[in-house]
């Protein structure tokens, strides 16, 4: 079978009580999900603890100095890392996370991996997920002001020299032409206080797209998907192909030659037709986006998307420098447009819900919904079809 391995950020839960006991074996975790090792962020790098868990540890952990949940803990402060006064103690544990130094960390931990098993005749999967370009932005000091973009746009140098790193592994370790390589994202750019400095300075964080982190809109939720398979897919090939990660299961399962149960990966599919045959090979003719707030949860089919209510149902902070800023009050320091606003509000007279062809209107300048009623009633109505009709265990509990 497979080597496997998940490196960095988890933020899954360890254990079965809440909160968790941090002084104690971290399980179920990556382990019992599947992985044969697990070194990382236990939650993100933004909130505590701020350590490093290695399989069901905490790395670097005295018993004689436990955590201590109320405690502020002896780490470094910076812009956007919050909550650091909420778990204290296991300063031993502590002062080896320097936020500075977890991306180089993580480079060096996964192209040691990979060199290891390169060595092997054992096929290896690797889940390695960064925490660039997640807040705090904490480059390591060779990366800081290289960009024009502030410590954001010097936490993405990072992330493309970490990104190289592991390409150059599998060159060094002579498996590149016999490895899938997927680089992608779980979320849009998000317009917090390091995002603002970016697009104060010309950086724009989702190109053109309406939104950002969390929202229904295409800012939120539409990301980079970018895989290199020599001899497998075409180089330079574009598909615009409906994909979403959730299809990553069903894809993986294709390549390895795992048959998959009726209730497994049950709105996952197969994308290998896309990424190695025709790239406008259709995957999936709809998807369900749930961004923040569950009053927004949204359809993709075809070139139209359906939002189930108005504006954009993520964050909602409304004034430049708060963390959060988003939605229509940030369109006032961002320049967007959208039909339904006007002077970083929801006008009283806009449509109780969206829709847009983005075929026809890629960055959601005008909703069109009065123009289309019959498209968005049914759309709405396959919406509600499929949150009625659970198609799992996991399901029908709720889960």
């Amino acid at each position: 079978g497979y080597d496997t391995a998940c490196i960095g950020k988890w933020h899954l839960g360890f254990g079965t009580q809440s909160p968790p006991d941090w002084n104690g074996l971290l399980k179920p975790g990556p382990l019992e999900l599947g992985f044969d090792s697990y070194f990382g962020l236990p939650v993100v790098n933004s909130h505590p603890p701020f350590v490093y868990v290695e399989n069901h540890r905490v790395v670097g952990l005295d018993k004689k100095d436990p955590f201590v949940y109320g405690q502020k803990a002896e780490t470094r402060l910076f812009d956007e890392k919050f909550k650091t006064d909420a778990i204290g103690g296991a300063k031993r544990a502590h002062k080896l996370f320097d936020d500075e130094r977890v991306g180089t960390t993580f480079a060096g931990r996964a192209t040691d991996w990979i060199r290891s098993k390169a060595k092997s005749s054992n096929p290896f999967f690797l889940y390695f997920a960064t925490s660039n370009i997640h807040h705090p932005f904490t480059p390591a000091k060779r990366f800081q002001g290289t960009s024009q973009a502030g410590r954001y746009g010097d936490f993405i140098h990072e992330l493309d020299w970490i990104v190289g790193q592991v390409m150059n592994m599998l060159d060094e370790a002579k498996v590149a032409d016999n490895t899938l390589l997927i680089f992608t994202s779980d979320n849009g750019g998000m317009l917090n206080r390091g995002g603002q400095e970016a697009w104060r300075r010309g950086h724009r964080l989702n190109g053109d797209l309406l939104g950002f982190k969390f929202d229904a809109w295409e800012g939120g939720h539409r990301v980079p998907f970018i895989a290199r398979w020599p001899g497998k897919i075409e180089v330079g090939s574009v598909s615009d192909s409906l994909i979403s990660n959730v299809d990553l299961f069903a894809t993986v399962a294709a390549i390895t030659g795992r048959k998959l149960g009726p209730s497994e990966g049950e709105d996952s599919f197969n994308i290998l037709p896309a990424l190695t045959g025709e790239p406008g090979t259709k995957v999936r003719d709809h998807l369900l986006i749930a961004p923040l707030r569950r009053t927004h949860l949204s359809m993709r089919k075809g070139d139209w998307i359906y939002i189930g209510a108005r504006g954009h149902g993520g964050f909602g902070a409304k004034k430049v420098g708060e963390h959060g800023l988003g939605g229509p009050a940030a369109q006032l320091f961002t320049g967007h447009v959208n039909s339904d606003i006007e002077d970083g509000k929801i006008k009283p007279d806009a449509p109780s819900a969206q829709l847009y062809n983005l075929a026809k209107d890629p960055y959601q300048k005008q909703n069109v919904i009065r123009s289309y009623p019959k498209i968005a009633e049914q759309m709405k109505s396959e919406m509600e079809r499929i949150r009625a009709s659970p198609t799992a265990p996991h399901t029908v509990l709720g889960i």
